[in-house]
């Protein structure tokens, strides 16, 4: 990771440079190739983030949910919605290990294509995710396969975990289009709390870097 190389923060802010933004032609051609995994049947979204509490889309049925193998972190640096080029913010992903709670999304038909494309929209303006089919538990103990989204570990936006002190000068500092990344994270710390599936290490984090958390 390249740095400013200060003697208080040694990687923040990072110099990231300007990420390519993918065009609608290439929006539609990863749905493309992703839907083609799909298998038919019902669609089904894993939210683990903020489409818990901002969906965005019309949804048929809700249910809480757990994925094994990928766990929720504030891992992915932010230059528009949370931060800014010159002082990124941090959002949440879903990277490799553990398992994740949220909420898996039956997508409704009517509309299908629309909303997928909108969804698309949204996570992959830039090449920071990877569209996967994951395999989500229910909480009726059924298994579905589930559209979520999985962090590009070998792009420049990954941060991976980092030091309190960053994730600290990140909650005092980085402001983007939706905000600040502190009233994201304590957004979605209270939306999980609320759902009774609270995440208790991202609650530690909060507590430890902002002396609270969202109730």
């Amino acid at each position: 990771m390249n740095s400013s190389d200060t003697p208080d923060d040694p990687f923040y802010p990072p110099v990231l440079g300007a990420p390519e933004r993918h065009s609608a032609e290439q929006l539609r051609a990863s749905l493309e190739i992703t839907m083609a995994d799909h298998g038919g049947g019902p669609v089904w979204l894993f939210a683990y983030g903020s489409l818990i509490w901002r969906p965005e889309f019309p949804v048929a049925e809700a249910r809480r949910a757990r994925v094994h193998g990928y766990h929720r972190g504030l891992y992915l640096w932010s230059l528009t919605h949370r931060g800014t080029p010159e002082m990124p913010g941090l959002v949440l992903g879903l990277d490799r290990g553990g398992s994740c709670s949220g909420f898996a999304y039956r997508l409704p038909d009517d509309g299908l294509d629309a909303n997928l494309f909108a969804l698309w929209q949204r996570e992959m303006p830039y090449a920071s995710y990877r569209p996967e089919w994951l395999n989500c538990r229910l909480d009726d103990g059924s298994r579905v396969r589930a559209l979520g989204f999985v962090l590009e570990r070998h792009l420049p936006s990954y941060a991976g975990s980092l030091p309190d002190c960053i994730v600290q000068r990140v909650f005092e500092s980085a402001q983007g289009h939706f905000g600040t990344t502190r009233d994201y994270v304590e957004q979605t710390v209270s939306a999980l709390r609320a759902c009774a599936m609270p995440d208790l290490n991202l609650e530690a984090l909060l507590a430890r870097c902002c002396g609270k958390v969202s109730s």
